[in-house]
C-alpha cells in the first residue's frame, strides 16, 4: 500500500513539474516585444512613402499540399511552394509502371528561429539641438528631418540563395515581434513630429533619432528536391540535407526612437 501511495505521488509530482515546465517554455515562445514610450510611428508624418511589405505567405494548392506531406523534410520556402502551386499533374496519363525522377533544384526549404531581440536604436538618422546658454527662459525644441537617410539591413553572412531566406526570416521576426519590419526603409527630409523636449538656461539641448531593427537568428535548412513518379504517384524526395547557421537585421519601417540630452558644453 505504501508503495502505491509513494508512486502516486511522485507521478503527481512529475506531472505538476512537466506543466511548470510546459508553462515556462510557452512563455518563453510567446515573448511579447513592448514598444518603448521613446519610440514613436512617424507613417503619417514621414515626407517619403515606404511601400508596404507585403509578406508573401502562400496557402498550398491541393497538389502542393500532398507532395508536401510526401516528405518528412520540411518545406516552407514561399518561392518553391508558389512554384508547386503553378504545377499540374494529370494522373490518368501516368501508368502505373511509369517511373521517374526530376531534379528540381537545390533550395532553402525551411528556417528555424532560434531567437529575435530588437535594437530600438540600431542606426541614428538625425540630431536637432538648440543652444540656450545664453538664454533666460526655457527653449522648446522639436524633431525636424534635416536629411532624407535610408537605412538597409541584410543578412550576417553570405549564403546561398538569399533572397529566399530574407523572406523567410522576416516572416518569423513578424510573426515575433509584431512590428512592421522591411529590410529598407526612408526617413524623408522634413519629417516632423510634435513631441517637444525643454532646454532650460545654460543648457544645450540634443535630440537623437534611431532607426529601430530586429536581430533574427537561426538556421537555414538546405536540400536538392526531387519529383519522383513511381506506381502512378507523385512524390517529393530531398537528398543532401544540411544546415546552416545564419542572422539578420531587418529595420522597423516608419518608426523612430528618440533620445533628448541637455548639457552645458557642446558635444
Amino acid at each position: 500500500m505504501k508503495r502505491i501511495v509513494i508512486m502516486l505521488i511522485t507521478l503527481l509530482l512529475f506531472t505538476t513539474s512537466f506543466h511548470v515546465f510546459a508553462e515556462k517554455d510557452d512563455k518563453k515562445e510567446n515573448k511579447v516585444f513592448k514598444i518603448p514610450d521613446s519610440v514613436l510611428n512617424i507613417s503619417k508624418e514621414n515626407t517619403y512613402t515606404n511601400p508596404t511589405q507585403d509578406l508573401p505567405y502562400l496557402q498550398p494548392s491541393t497538389l502542393a499540399k500532398q507532395l508536401l506531406e510526401s516528405t518528412d523534410v520540411k518545406i516552407e520556402n514561399p518561392d518553391l511552394i508558389r512554384i508547386l502551386n503553378e504545377s499540374t499533374i494529370n494522373d490518368s496519363k501516368l501508368a502505373l509502371g511509369f517511373r521517374a525522377s526530376i531534379y528540381l533544384g537545390e533550395w532553402p526549404l525551411s528556417y528555424d528561429s532560434a531567437g529575435t531581440e530588437v535594437n530600438w536604436e540600431y542606426q541614428k538618422v538625425n540630431t536637432n539641438y538648440i543652444d540656450n546658454r545664453g538664454g533666460r527662459s526655457p527653449q522648446k525644441l522639436n524633431y525636424n528631418q534635416e536629411q532624407q537617410k535610408k537605412v538597409s539591413g541584410g543578412l550576417t553572412a553570405k549564403i546561398p540563395n538569399s533572397e529566399a531566406v530574407k523572406k523567410m526570416m522576416m516572416i518569423k521576426a513578424t510573426e515575433h515581434t509584431n512590428l512592421p519590419l522591411s529590410f529598407e526603409t526612408v526617413i524623408g527630409q522634413g519629417t516632423r513630429k510634435t513631441n517637444t523636449y525643454n532646454i532650460a538656461p545654460k543648457q544645450i539641448g540634443y535630440l537623437y533619432s534611431f532607426v529601430p531593427a530586429a536581430n533574427e537568428k537561426g538556421k537555414v535548412t538546405y536540400g536538392e528536391v526531387y519529383l519522383i513518379f513511381k506506381g502512378g504517384k507523385p512524390k517529393l524526395e530531398v537528398k543532401n540535407v544540411t544546415q546552416q547557421g545564419v542572422g539578420a537585421w531587418i529595420p522597423v519601417q516608419d518608426h523612430l526612437t528618440f533620445s533628448f540630452m541637455a548639457a552645458n558644453q557642446p558635444r
